[in-house]
């Protein structure tokens, strides 16, 4: 027990950055203290006097936070010598304390995340896993859908950007830890989740009965439009994005298009790295973002060359569902007006955050480390990317499968080539 919570600790005070990756993060639970005096018996007075932290662990922590650490020794010793239900799970106790940990930052995309969360966001990002098909922001009161991934069983039943999930198979989600209601959602292929849905707008809740499926997620895929107009749509930014993004642009550019329309509406994010390099398929040169730490150095990433479209005039559609990765590569084209924004503002999420696993595959912390700023030094964290033309989806446009954002994305490009 000692040399796992050693091993932890030493992890915990050196961890060592691994890789830089975009993802929302999630709430954690709030705890209301009782207020009076605490309860006791006859036969089991009040401890007075807390156990101090034993040799073993004051050996286990580094000399220079004995003195920082001794409540918690305290704490775990009284909980090991007094609760209630006996053995406690010391793996669980553990997690918790590192749970706390990153709770205590104050920051709702920075936590932990326990080998299950760290599998499912990995897979996720790598393009395939079981669910019902939708990106969601875990740092709300309740799980809110932030993206439905097109054709996806949350997209086939209607679910849409800021639908907030307040009941998962009747069970009421209120106060329940956002990040576990997600894992609820979660489930084999042909299964079924009933969710109970808030949707702004609504007078009443709305019920949603929602196959599971694998979601295999192409991640971007082009077309030819009527007019001569390319269309590419990229919907995460994960490891199969920028192969997927060069085949489809492959195809649609050797049939020599007059414009291109990039759509990153609900796109959910990815890993920067992707970004960077989706980015540059439509730069020539430049920046992309800057890195912004908190001691006020930055990081700096430039644009790759060999880009296959960086001439061909552009429109690029957002919407509330476009968020972190995908604003950087629409605030990057905006700031060069290389590209006119079409939709709506974007979501907001301007902030880095490295996944950073832990030793005995234990799981992961996600820190931020940065926020990252356009190319014009503008940040959108919780502000978002506003668009050059404005266009919002009516209920009306959803019943009836209507794209007014689409349309007028044609429009503004049909303007802009002259025709």
């Amino acid at each position: 027990m000692n040399k796992t919570l050693k091993n932890i600790l030493v992890i915990l005070i050196a961890l060592v950055i691994a890789s830089t990756s975009f993802a929302g993060g999630f709430l954690t639970g709030h705890l209301t203290p009782f207020v009076g005096l605490p309860f006791q018996t006859d036969q089991q007075p009040l401890i007075t006097a807390p156990p101090t932290a034993s040799a073993d662990q004051q050996s286990a922590t580094p000399a220079d936070l004995q003195t920082l650490f001794s409540p918690f020794w305290e704490a775990w010793n009284l909980i090991h010598e007094n609760y209630v239900d006996q053995p406690v799970d010391d793996v669980a106790l553990m997690r918790g304390a590192i749970s706390g940990m990153m709770g205590a930052l104050g920051d709702e995309h920075s936590s932990y995340m326990d080998p299950e969360m760290f599998k499912q966001a990995n897979s996720e990002l790598e393009g395939e896993y079981e669910g019902i098909g939708a990106y969601v922001d875990t740092t709300t009161e309740y799980l809110t859908i932030t993206s439905p991934i097109p054709d996806s069983p949350a997209d086939r039943a209607g679910l849409r950007p800021g639908d907030q999930v307040i009941a998962i198979d009747g069970e009421d989600m209120t106060g329940v830890n956002a990040e576990l209601a997600r894992r609820k959602v979660l489930g084999p292929a042909g299964t079924t989740v009933h969710l109970t849905i808030f949707r702004e707008g609504e007078a009443e809740p709305l019920e949603f009965e929602v196959v599971r499926d694998k979601i295999v997620i192409k991640s971007a895929t082009g077309k030819m439009l009527e007019n001569g107009i390319a269309y590419v749509q990229v919907t995460t930014f994960g490891a199969k994005t920028t192969p997927e993004l060069l085949a489809a642009l492959k195809d649609v550019m050797a049939q020599n298009p007059k414009g291109l329309i990039l759509d990153l509406r609900n796109n959910g994010g990815g890993f920067l790295n992707t970004s960077v390099e989706v980015t540059s398929q439509f730069l020539s040169d430049g920046v992309v973002l800057y890195e912004q730490y908190g001691d006020g150095t930055r990081n700096t990433f430039d644009v790759q060359s060999g880009g296959l479209a960086t001439k061909i005039p552009m429109v690029v559609l957002i919407n509330e569902g476009t968020a972190s990765a995908s604003e950087i590569v629409a605030g990057a084209l905006q700031d060069y007006e290389r590209a006119k924004l079409v939709g709506v503002t974007s979501y907001g999420k301007g902030s880095v955050q490295n996944w950073i696993p832990l030793s005995g595959e234990q799981g992961a912390v996600r820190i931020t480390i940065a926020k990252w700023l356009t190319p014009r030094e503008r940040t959108i964290h919780k502000v978002g990317l506003t668009p050059d033309v404005v266009v919002e989806m009516t209920e009306d446009d959803y019943k009836n499968d209507l794209d007014p954002q689409l349309d007028k994305a044609v429009a503004v490009l049909l303007e802009m080539i002259g025709q």
